[in-house]
């Protein structure tokens, strides 16, 4: 029995979709488990996101909201716009009401991992105020706690995440890139989501 997790992400200049590759490799080194990287439709026109020096979109495809549904476990991952989500990964999460309505996702586990600019950009407020989109729709938060070890606590060098989920520190111009241990924590966070999901799926 094949447990499906869904790594879906918005990424403006490349940071997350870095982080959401390290979660989907973590995710399918569980045995069981059938992990796919996925990204939300950008909302920003060619023209705008070439006046901000915006890279070109990785080659995950592009899901619809109605494909959230065929998931056993969920991880969303977006940057931060003023210490919450960011308004694309928004819009998307807003054409799920369909989804909603029958509480299709229900029941599903779920989790973030984000970037942001800076220390105080909202490396805890972005999921936590996230958190909102589960509970509609009926959803189990799965945080990493402090399950990542010692790199939780590292102090000596700049490392993004929380007890919430991955993260990494872009820096205000975008060129900060995520360190080895932020992308090792992701890759905790997609193995260890995935071992409760199985987990989940097979108790039902």
């Amino acid at each position: 029995m094949v447990t499906k997790v869904y790594v879906v992400y918005y990424s403006t200049y490349g940071h997350v979709e870095k982080l959401a590759k390290e979660i989907e490799k973590g995710a399918a080194s569980v045995e069981g488990v059938e992990a796919k990287l996925w990204q939300v439709p950008e909302t920003l026109s060619e023209e705008v996101l070439g006046k901000i020096g915006a890279p070109p979109k990785g080659d995950a495809p592009t899901i619809k909201p109605r494909e959230l549904a065929e998931a056993d476990g969920l991880l969303f991952g977006f940057p931060t716009t003023f210490g919450a989500m960011a308004a694309q990964f928004k819009t998307f999460l807003d054409a799920t009401v369909s989804l909603w309505r029958r509480q299709a996702l229900s029941g599903k586990p779920a989790g973030f991992f984000y970037s942001t600019s800076s220390q105080g950009g909202g490396q805890e407020t972005t999921p936590l105020t996230s958190i909102t989109q589960l509970v509609h729709h009926g959803m189990i938060f799965v945080p990493i706690g402090y399950s990542f070890g010692e790199g939780m606590f590292e102090m000596e060098k700049l490392k993004g995440g929380s007890p919430y989920g991955a993260g990494t520190y872009a820096g205000d111009d975008g060129s900060r890139q995520p360190s080895e241990l932020e992308l090792a924590q992701a890759f905790h966070q997609g193995k260890y989501f995935a071992a409760i999901a199985k987990k989940l799926k097979g108790s039902l």
